[in-house]
């Protein structure tokens, strides 16, 4: 069993072309994707490659938002934030706004006879839940609660993660469309390559891989100004490398 998990795609086909293409090549048994698909500069387009493969998909809570749910947002990014969902959703079809309601809570895979893996977008508990390196072992033992599985997957926050809980793994695969780089302050800026992760379990060995592929951030930022999302010129400014201080 070789798996791959990606998740927060938000709307990037170029990032998402780039990933498919490395797990074409890496002979992927599985792909599941941990949601927020579709909000972002080419949101039918994405939705459009995610069915054509057929993957198992986790509602993401952008994904909640396009189907009717209010969103938990706050602060500088809360209007743009929700202004792009507004227009994404606007994009979609009807028979696309369908694909989106049928996206679990939670999906589980048996990587072998012993190995259970749970997904989910924010925690089992909720997909606005977020968990760090730093999250406190008791914060994550009430967002995993009810649940026993040997890896534990979810998405989410935008960078990836491997970390030990008890006798388990959690991971975060990182991002496909919006992966995240720390600033001293300020909003997030965005690393010019897109993310995910691997998952092996072989002769009684898991292995996990998280891993990373170059994108063309020139076409990227060029797609986007040209779709008509709102505030697309303020999010392109995002994907440009910091001048030094």
């Amino acid at each position: 069993m070789r798996l791959a998990l990606i998740a927060d795609l938000h709307g990037n086909l170029p990032a998402l072309d780039r990933v498919l293409a490395d797990l074409n090549r890496e002979g992927v048994n599985e792909v599941v994707c941990l949601g927020d698909v579709a909000v972002g500069p080419q949101p039918a387009e994405t939705i459009e490659r995610l069915r054509r493969l057929g993957c198992p998909t986790i509602m993401g809570n952008w994904d909640a938002c396009m189907v009717g749910d209010e969103p938990k947002v706050d602060g500088e990014l809360a209007e743009m934030l929700v202004d792009a969902c507004r227009w994404s959703t606007d994009q979609l079809s009807a028979p696309q706004l369908d694909y989106l309601r049928g996206f679990q809570e939670t999906i589980e895979v048996r990587l072998d006879d012993e190995t259970t893996l749970l997904t989910f977008h924010g925690s089992p508990r909720s997909f606005d839940d977020e968990i760090f390196a730093t999250t406190p072992d008791d914060e994550l033992e009430r967002m995993l609660a009810g649940h026993d599985a040997a890896v534990y997957a979810g998405g989410h926050t935008h960078f990836q993660l491997f970390r030990r809980f008890g006798e388990s793994v959690v991971l975060n695969p990182g991002s496909v469309g919006q992966p995240f780089r720390r600033r001293r302050e300020g909003v997030m800026r965005i690393s010019p390559w897109a993310e995910y992760c691997l998952i092996g379990r072989e002769d009684g060995r898991l292995t996990v891989e998280l891993r990373r592929t170059p994108i063309d951030v020139n076409q990227l930022m060029r797609t986007m100004l040209a779709s008509g999302m709102p505030h697309a010129d303020w999010w392109a400014e995002h994907w440009v490398p910091e001048v030094p201080a």
